[in-house]
C-alpha cells in the first residue's frame, strides 16, 4: 500500500519507518525543511534507540522517501496518517488542534477518491467527527474520503519495539471499509496474534485519553502515598513492593518519586479535563486536577529536600544534578521534571551543574541557565550534593567509593528511588531519597531486596507514554 505519514516528528518519523519495515511504501511528510533533510540523510533527528539504523534500512530499501510538501505526500495515497502534535493552548489546559486543522486544510483536495485519512494524534474526542465534517466541506462536488483514528502508544525509547510489536491496535472507524483498509495494512502485525480491536471514532479517540490518564493516576497515586510515607517515617519502596504483589494491583508504573513529564502525560491529562468539562463531563474528570497537582508537588519537595540536606538552604552551594531528560533512552526534555528542578535550584541560588548521556543539546536550548558537563565525573567534580533525578543506567552503575574521592561532600538525593541506597549508605553517604527515611540510617535499615526492586524498575522503565 501506499502510505502518507504527515509530520515526522517523532510519532510520525517512527511510524512512517516501521509502516516502511512491514513492507509499504512511505512518503513521510513536514514543513520544517531541516527535519525532513535531516531524515533523508539517515540522520535522526532524535535520540531511541534502534531508530537510526531502521530508517537506515528503509531508507536503502527505496520504501521510504521524505519531502516538505504535504499535497505531493497525499496524492496518491491509499492511507494518510496525520501525526502532527497537539500541544497545550498557552494560557489554557486545552489541546492546540492547529496543526491538526492546518494538514486538514493542505491535504483535502489532494485526496483520492479512495484514499483513508487516519489520526494518530492524541485529540479531545469528537476530532474525527470535525475532521470529518471539514473534508466534505472541503471536498463539496468531489468524492467524499473516510476518515478513521488509529490512537498511538508508544513509550519513548521502546517506540521501535511498540510500532513493530505494539501491545494491541485500536481502530475507530465509521464503515467496515475503513476497518478493511486498515486491517489490510496491518496484516504483517496481525500475523503476530497482536489484538486488534475496532470501535467507534469516539471510543478510540478515548482510549489514548483515559490510558494516559490511568498511568498518570497510578504514579500520582504512589506519590501521594509517598507523601504519607515521609509525615509518619515509613518506606515508599516497601509499601509499592508489597502494593505490586496484588494482582489487582501489580507493580508496573507503582514507583514512587519526582513525577512523570515529558511532552504528553502532563499536557493529556489536562486537555482532557478540559474537554470534559466543554462536554459536561466536567465532574467525572475534576480528580485528574488533583493528579496534576501530586505530580507537580513531588518537584517542589524535592528541592525542599535539597535544601534541608543543605541545612536549609541551597545558595551558593554547589549542586550536580544527574539528569535533564524526562526519561532514561530519550533526549527529551519536554516538562522535564529534572531540569524543572535544576531550574528551580538555580533560581534559588545553588550553582548547578548538569549531565545527561543524550540530552544536553535540547537542555541547553531550554535552559541555558545551567551549567552542563559532557563527562558524569567531571560533572560530579566538587559536588556538595547530587541529585539524581534521571534513570540512566550510568548512575545506577556509580561507584560510591570512587565518587567520594571527587565530590566536596558526600551527599545524594535519590529522586527516583533507582539507586541502590545501600551501597551509598555502607559507603558513608548521608542519602536522602523521597517517601523513605535513610538519613543516619544503615544497610539493614533498608528493608528491600535490592535485585528484586531492581527488576521492578527495568519492567517500568517505559512509563511515559510519548
Amino acid at each position: 500500500m501506499r502510505i502518507a505519514v504527515i509530520g515526522t516528528g517523532y510519532l510520525g518519523a517512527v511510524h512512517a519507518v516501521g509502516m516502511a519495515a512491514i513492507g509499504h511504501d512511505v512518503v513521510g511528510a513536514d514543513i520544517d525543511p531541516a527535519k525532513i533533510a535531516s531524515l533523508a540523510g539517515g540522520r535522526a533527528p532524535f535520540f531511541e534507540p534502534g531508530f537510526p539504523e531502521i530508517l537506515a534500512t528503509t531508507l536503502e530499501s527505496g520504501r521510504l522517501r521524505f519531502t516538505t510538501s504535504l499535497a505531493d505526500a497525499a496524492t496518491g495515497a491509499d492511507v494518510v496518517f496525520i501525526c502532527v502534535g497537539t500541544p497545550q493552548v498557552p494560557g489554557s489546559d486545552r489541546a492546540d488542534m492547529r496543526f491538526v486543522d492546518a494538514v486538514v486544510e493542505e491535504i483535502g483536495i489532494h485526496l483520492g477518491a479512495s484514499a483513508l485519512v487516519v489520526g494518530k494524534s492524541t485529540v479531545p474526542v469528537g476530532t474525527a467527527a470535525r475532521v470529518q465534517a471539514r473534508l466534505n466541506t472541503l471536498r463539496a462536488g468531489m468524492p467524499s474520503v473516510e476518515v478513521a483514528w488509529n490512537p498511538e502508544f508508544l513509550r519513548e525509547g521502546f517506540a521501535v519495539e511498540d510500532t513493530l510489536r505494539p501491545d494491541r491496535i485500536v481502530v475507530g472507524a465509521a464503515t467496515e471499509r475503513s476497518i478493511a483498509v486498515l486491517e489490510q495494512l496491518y496484516a504483517p502485525l496481525l500475523q503476530q496474534q497482536i489484538p486488534f480491536i475496532r470501535t467507534d471514532l469516539a471510543t478510540a479517540e478515548l482510549v489514548k485519553a483515559a490510558a494516559n490518564s490511568f498511568l498518570a493516576t497510578k504514579i500520582s497515586f504512589i506519590n501521594a502515598m509517598a507523601e504519607v510515607c515521609e509525615t509518619v517515617g515509613a518506606d515508599v519502596t516497601t509499601l509499592a513492593y508489597a502494593l505490586g504483589h496484588d494482582k489487582r494491583i501489580g507493580s508496573l508504573f507503582l514507583r514512587s518519586g519526582v513525577g512523570f513529564g515529558g511532552g504528553c502525560l502532563g499536557k493529556d491529562i489536562r486537555a482532557f479535563r478540559a474537554r470534559g468539562t466543554e462536554l459536561g463531563a466536567g465532574p467525572a474528570l475534576a480528580f485528574l486536577g488533583e493528579v496534576d497537582e501530586i505530580n507537580m508537588r513531588r518537584r517542589r519537595r524535592t528541592v525542599e529536600l535539597a535544601a534541608q540536606m543543605l541545612g536549609g538552604s541551597v545558595a551558593g552551594s554547589r549542586i550536580t544534578v544527574l539528569g535533564a531528560a524526562f526519561k532514561p533512552n530519550s533526549d527529551d526534555v519536554r516538562d522535564s521534571p529534572a531540569l524543572w528542578v535544576a531550574r528551580a535550584l538555580h533560581e534559588a541560588g545553588a550553582q548547578v551543574t548538569v549531565h545527561d548521556p543524550e540530552a544536553i543539546d535540547n537542555a541547553k536550548a531550554v535552559a541555558p541557565q545551567l551549567h552542563y558537563r559532557a563527562d558524569l565525573l567531571a560533572a560530579i567534580d566538587g559536588a556538595e550534593l547530587l541529585v539524581h533525578l534521571t534513570e540512566w543506567d550510568d548512575y545506577r552503575r556509580l561507584e560510591p567509593a570512587v565518587v567520594a574521592d571527587l565530590v566536596a561532600h558526600t551527599r545524594i538525593l535519590d529522586a527516583r528511588n533507582a539507586l541502590p541506597v545501600e551501597k551509598w549508605l555502607a559507603g558513608g553517604w548521608q542519602v536522602e531519597a523521597l517517601g523513605r527515611s535513610l538519613s543516619g540510617g544503615s544497610p539493614e535499615s533498608t528493608n528491600w531486596d535490592t535485585t528484586e526492586v531492581e527488576s521492578i524498575i527495568e519492567q517500568s522503565e517505559g512509563v511515559q507514554y510519548a
